[in-house]
């Protein structure tokens, strides 16, 4: 009678004991794989074309991470579909701390975009927020305007249309924000990448556009077009003279992509947490720094928490955005 007993406690001993010891080996390994870490390349997907800001941002970044970590780092574009089918592939990779991808501020506009993701927010952690972009008010010079307050004014009365390189992209989101707070009667117009945009602002087939710094600005400095503002909370370093869409009357209108890097769940913390640190001591170096902010970029090189809660920040207001404008994609 007392055979089964014993066995019981026996189990129930043996139990414990491998609980301690899953409990002692977790944070260990976890350890273990922090210091270990990397012991081989790092792959990088980029969703965008090679040459576009998100790009350039990673690539401008992580050839200074790979040299502070010394290993390379494998850049891969993988474009389509506004972002979706990059990520979902890093969504699928192995979570090993080997795998990451670069997300523009879009990646929070298609989750109220997309009526189906083959992805949720929970599959990913967030690692840093890289860079900002700072989105500047573009203009025909057709348009007989000389200032932001100007041309909200003249959208009141006059049809407007407004380019961005395709639905949800974040010129549309800033784009349909400004048309929305200013009760404009203004269009949207897609394209498919910044040339044809930029030849149509030019020849004054598109009226306004949204956009960072990178492609635009030099044919405002030539006089092709006109730069209104920046809806960045301070003027950029790097254009002085432009004011903020707040400066130009329009109060909280503060709205700039970022480039951002996100992991598989369940990456380890310790290597999220390492490779985050890296980055900040990376992108706020004064090489990295000064190429970025000559680009028409922001520094920035976050901790994982604060890029989280930028992330939920943007997904919050772009679902209001998309709601109002009433766009979505199957």
């Amino acid at each position: 009678m007392t055979r089964p007993l014993l066995t019981r406690r026996r189990a129930a001993w043996a139990t414990s004991l491998v609980l301690a010891a899953m409990a002692y080996s977790a944070p260990s390994w976890a350890q273990d794989a922090s210091t270990n870490w990397p012991s081989k390349p790092i792959k990088l997907t980029v969703p965008y074309t090679p040459g576009g800001s998100t790009d350039i941002v990673s690539r401008t970044v992580f050839d200074a991470v790979s040299k502070k970590l010394g290993q390379p780092v494998i850049v891969e574009n993988r474009p389509g579909a506004n972002s979706t089918i990059g990520v979902t592939q890093t969504m699928r990779a192995p979570a090993d701390g080997y795998h990451f991808v670069s997300v523009l501020a879009a990646y929070t506009v298609n989750m109220s975009l997309y009526k189906k993701l083959p992805y949720k927010p929970t599959d990913f952690v967030a690692v840093s927020h890289m860079a900002d972009l700072p989105m500047f008010l573009f203009a025909a010079n057709k348009l007989p305007v000389k200032n932001a307050k100007e041309l909200a004014q003249y959208g009141k009365t006059h049809p407007l249309n407004y380019a961005s390189s395709g639905t949800g992209a974040s010129a549309h989101m800033i784009g349909a924000r400004f048309t929305q707070e200013n009760g404009l009667n203004a269009q949207h117009v897609p394209y498919n990448g910044s040339a044809p945009i930029l030849a149509d602002l030019m020849s004054g087939q598109v009226d306004v556009l949204f956009d960072p710094a990178l492609v635009p600005m030099p044919h405002a400095k030539n006089g092709k077009i006109k730069v209104l503002a920046v809806a960045s909370k301070q003027r950029w370093p790097g254009e002085p003279d432009v004011p903020t869409m707040e400066e130009a009357g329009f109060p909280g209108f503060v709205m700039n992509s970022w480039v951002g890097l996100l992991a598989p769940k369940g990456t380890p913390q310790p290597i999220v947490d390492k490779l985050s640190q890296t980055i900040a001591e990376a992108v706020q170096s004064p090489e990295v720094k000064d190429k970025l902010t000559q680009l028409g970029f922001g520094a920035i090189g976050s901790t994982p928490a604060q890029f989280q809660q930028l992330i939920d920040q943007d997904t919050a207001m772009y679902r209001g955005i998309i709601e109002k404008a009433n766009v979505s994609i199957d």
